[in-house]
């Protein structure tokens, strides 16, 4: 299955658990060969995401956001080997209010055109920040 959006549900349970502090959002995106915008117009994924990316950034940005990582997927080696991701990041919010001001935010709402039109299958896994510690467990 192919993941692309959050369901209202979704959305719910994660604006109702508003703890204090930041949140990162460990961003997996796979893209499109070409994009699939409702009016027809030609794009690559990459191209798609692109657009999106510059309608985006500017609202992460105002609203006190940043990308903290990014990385270039290499090679699977615990997983599906069929699963690759063209995009890897993590994105910083504030709070969860601002993740939600940003989602309601009607610039970003214009950007979320391409970013539909472009993403062929995601994850957005939502992270509580926590101390580096002595070892992998804390």
């Amino acid at each position: 299955m192919d993941y692309i959006g959050f369901t209202g549900e979704d959305f719910r349970a994660f604006r109702d658990n508003d703890r204090p502090g930041p949140i990162h959002m460990i961003n997996l995106v796979r893209l499109r060969d070409h994009a699939l915008y409702d009016d027809g117009r030609a794009a690559t994924g990459a191209e798609a995401y692109a657009a999106y990316g510059r309608g985006a950034a500017p609202v992460l940005a105002r609203l006190g956001g940043r990308i903290v990582w990014r990385g270039a997927m290499e090679l699977m080696l615990i997983g599906p080997s069929a699963k690759s991701w063209d995009l890897c990041f993590i994105a910083e919010y504030p709070s969860v209010g601002t993740f939600v001001a940003m989602i309601k935010d009607p610039d970003y709402r214009a950007a979320m055109v391409h970013r539909q039109a472009a993403v062929l299958d995601s994850r957005l896994i939502r992270t509580a920040p926590l101390s580096l510690g002595d070892n992998f467990a804390g």
